[in-house]
């Protein structure tokens, strides 16, 4: 019951962060040091993923250096005894975990893009990650919260969280029966609904455990939403032939699709950062002060 092989579908454009992303990966961004796919990457193999599969695209080129040897800057750094930045270097992929690059040629979806992992993937269930839903797992990274509840179910997981009714027009939302504390069993998924069609305001969000049957189902799927093949409508296929749990897992979640939710991240993860976390909040609590002194008082009387 143990899960190898984790996708990363990085072929989007990234177009809400123009001009940053025109020739680099929006997976590329950095949350304070590192870039928000090498979060992801280091969430998938705490739980227990030793082949990482990227599906990208076009000016993605980034990651795929990102994830490479880097020959040169190794060897200066060892020359120059710089050994906790050569370590750090190393173990963007550590021993025993090898990474494929598939190239995804037209943008058609998340559905499309998972199934180009079909050949890597094969017969075995296997994780899906996307980047740009940045989570800190408190305790333990979302994707071992949601390895625990696969080990015990044997089923395909999806993480989800509660939005405001407003927002449910961006996600996947799902109905559900509840089996225990944080964990239900899918009835229906739909995808962006209408406020006042939605299900409830449960939300899919960016990390999914799946058996390969969702290959097929994905093949059969027509586009849907935006002219896209949808995971969310393979997915509700899939509701008539196996069960599908719905996890809301431990954690903040970072939507770092979004400017705000990009920044705040930052902010976030800034304050934890063993290096930086004392200066940088002396500097927003400065920061903070200035604005307040600078806030006029309200007349009195």
């Amino acid at each position: 019951m143990r899960i190898r092989k984790a996708v990363f579908p990085v072929a989007g454009l990234g177009t809400r962060f123009l001009p940053a992303t025109k020739a680099s990966a929006k997976e590329m961004l950095p949350i304070v040091d590192k870039p928000l796919i090498q979060y992801a990457v280091q969430e998938a193999i705490s739980a227990g993923a030793q082949e990482l599969i990227f599906i990208t695209g076009r000016s993605k080129n980034s990651i795929m250096d990102h994830f490479d040897k880097a020959y040169e800057l190794e060897a200066e750094l060892e020359a120059r005894n710089k050994t906790k930045m050569l370590e750090t270097v190393r173990d963007i992929v550590p021993p025993g975990v090898t990474c494929i690059f598939i190239r995804q040629a037209e943008a058609l979806g998340l559905g499309h893009a998972v199934s180009c992992a079909w050949p890597a993937v094969g017969d075995e269930d296997f994780y899906v990650i996307l980047a740009d839903d940045l989570i800190d797992g408190r305790l333990q990274p979302a994707l071992a919260q949601m390895h625990r509840v696969y080990q015990q179910y044997g089923t395909s997981v999806l993480a989800t969280q509660r939005v405001p009714k407003n927002d449910v027009g961006s996600y996947g939302i799902v109905e559900t029966q509840p089996v225990g504390p944080g964990l239900s069993e899918i009835r229906r998924i739909v995808e962006k609904p209408k406020p006042e069609e939605a299900p409830s305001n449960l939300a899919v969000v960016g990390r999914y455990i799946l058996t390969p049957r969702i290959f097929k189902l994905i093949e059969r799927t027509p586009r849907g939403a935006g002219g896209e093949i949808q995971l969310t409508d393979a997915i509700s296929a899939m509701l008539n032939e196996q069960t599908v749990l719905a996890y809301e897992f431990e954690g903040t979640r970072y939507d770092c699709g979004s400017k705000l939710g990009y920044l705040r991240a930052n902010v976030e993860f800034g304050l934890k950062h063993p290096e930086l976390a004392d200066d940088f909040r002396s500097y927003l609590e400065g920061l903070t002060a200035g604005w307040n002194a600078e806030t006029p008082k309200a007349a009195k009387g």
